[in-house]
């Protein structure tokens, strides 16, 4: 292995060359003017996998944006890793916030600065040189590598799936690994093995046919406004457990471990109270912070709205008023079922006096991966042997989609092993990525597929 680190030492200032023109690429998913675009950077990463050694190397369209596909399958009874990116970026807006142009990359601090810089070009191109840097130097690889890499992970991946069914047998693998998530803290390396799922909800109450006065009618006609304040104030109780029957009935427990180790983070409630201007957290009575956002479901108002919102004054009874609540899960809870509860729940609630329509907008499994499972154990020895500290394990708020996917469709276990931080302002102005855990990331994937055959 002293070999391929020495390869990678020396290359650094190419590979971050390299990451320079990949950055410049505006291959902003959501815009139509970035059409082209879109298409030139799924031919850069197409050529970049072909000049890594990879045998066989695909641009696959779809009624979207195409699809890159490689593998180097020259390790017979080996295991398989499918490795999952996404070559586009989010808008840049607002632009007078940024201190650079979003595709003119600079480097400061020993960070790089550009659109996509840590979700997901930065921390894709990673393994893309750790494939190069293992058969540069020894002519092949220890396991069998395949690529997925999708330019639509920004708009939904909405074409993903469709490919995943129809290609099945190509796919086909042992485990998914994944970088494009969080690093615990800079310099700590990070398995996340569970995201919450989710449960997206719209409530709409009707009560007049019309706007009325509130002078003539206040009082007299229930306000759908007050009438929603109320029911979503009533979705939680004095302890700030969600009071819909059976929420909970299905949620995973922590087991000891999984405590010990949300432990041993050593969370500071002070630090994020003050990072975030508030006097105290607040949540669910009973468990710890880290347990709270990543281990507890939770119901949350989203929006707000009806009535006259605009400046000055205007005394009205609106006839609609209108809410988005979400609802985070956890390991074992179904979001079908979860959304029915919600529906028939939130009816329960509704007086007489107001009609009440539920729309269930969108929906997604939670996910946990084994801390035994030898993908997960191969790329925490592997982050260990780079980092030259400990890995630590934790869960995430937030979801992930695809990963369900992958886990129904393929039956591998996904490995989220990410290089970026929370504070790198992802989707914001200003989007950056430690040049250091771009480095030390590509010694921690070749080292994955040397511990993944252990």
């Amino acid at each position: 292995m002293q070999e391929v680190l020495k390869y990678i030492a020396e290359n650094r200032d190419t590979y971050i060359e390299e990451l320079k023109d990949f950055l410049r690429i505006p291959s902003i998913s959501t815009l139509e003017e970035n059409k082209k675009d879109i298409h030139q950077c799924a031919e850069f990463v197409a050529d970049k996998l072909k000049s890594a050694g990879l045998n066989r190397v695909e641009i696959f369209q779809t009624e979207g944006h195409p699809i890159v596909y490689g593998e180097w399958l020259g390790a017979p009874g080996k295991p398989t890793v499918l490795i999952y990116g996404h070559y586009d970026v989010q808008p840049v807006d607002p632009i007078n916030l940024w201190d650079n142009p979003p595709f003119d990359p600079i480097i400061k601090d020993n960070k790089i600065y550009a659109r996509g810089a840590t979700d997901d070009k930065g921390q894709l191109y990673v393994h893309i040189k750790s494939v190069e840097a293992l058969i540069k130097t020894f002519g092949s690889l220890p396991i069998n590598v395949k690529f997925l890499i999708e330019g639509e992970e920004e708009i939904g991946s909405d074409h993903l799936e469709d490919f995943i069914n129809s290609h099945l047998d190509l796919l086909k693998c042992d485990s998914v690994l994944v970088s494009d998530t969080s690093m615990y803290d800079e310099g700590v390396p990070t398995i996340t093995y569970g995201l919450r799922g989710l449960a997206y909800m719209e409530v709409e109450i009707t009560g007049p046919n019309k706007d009325l006065h509130s002078g003539s009618f206040g009082g007299a006609v229930a306000n759908p406004i007050n009438v929603l304040a109320g029911m979503i104030a009533k979705l939680h109780d004095k302890n700030n457990r969600v009071t819909i029957p059976g929420f909970y009935n299905d949620v995973q427990k922590l087991t000891k471990e999984e405590r010990e180790n949300f432990n041993k983070l050593r969370f500071s409630d002070k630090k994020i109270s003050k990072s975030l201007n508030v006097a105290e957290l607040n949540g669910e009575k009973g468990f710890t912070t880290l347990e709270k956002l990543w281990a507890r479901p939770t119901l949350d108002c989203n929006g707000i709205w009806g009535g006259f919102i605009g400046k000055g004054a205007k005394t009205v009874i609106p006839s609609i008023a209108t809410a988005k609540i979400s609802m985070r899960l956890v390991p074992n809870q179904n979001p079908e079922k979860i959304a029915k509860q919600f529906t028939k729940y939130i009816k329960l609630l509704a007086p007489k006096s107001v009609k009440v329509k539920v729309s269930d907008l969108h929906g997604g499994w939670p996910y946990i991966t084994p801390l035994n499972n030898p993908a997960t154990v191969a790329a925490a020895s592997a982050l260990q042997k780079s980092f030259g500290k400990k890995t630590v394990f934790i869960r995430e708020g937030g979801s992930i989609p695809i990963v369900t996917v992958f886990s129904r469709k393929l039956k591998a276990p996904t490995v989220l092993m990410g290089l970026g931080l929370n504070s790198e302002n992802a989707h914001s102005p200003n989007e950056h990525f430690n040049l250091d855990h771009f480095s030390t990331g590509i010694k921690a994937s070749a080292y994955f597929m040397e511990e993944y055959v252990k």
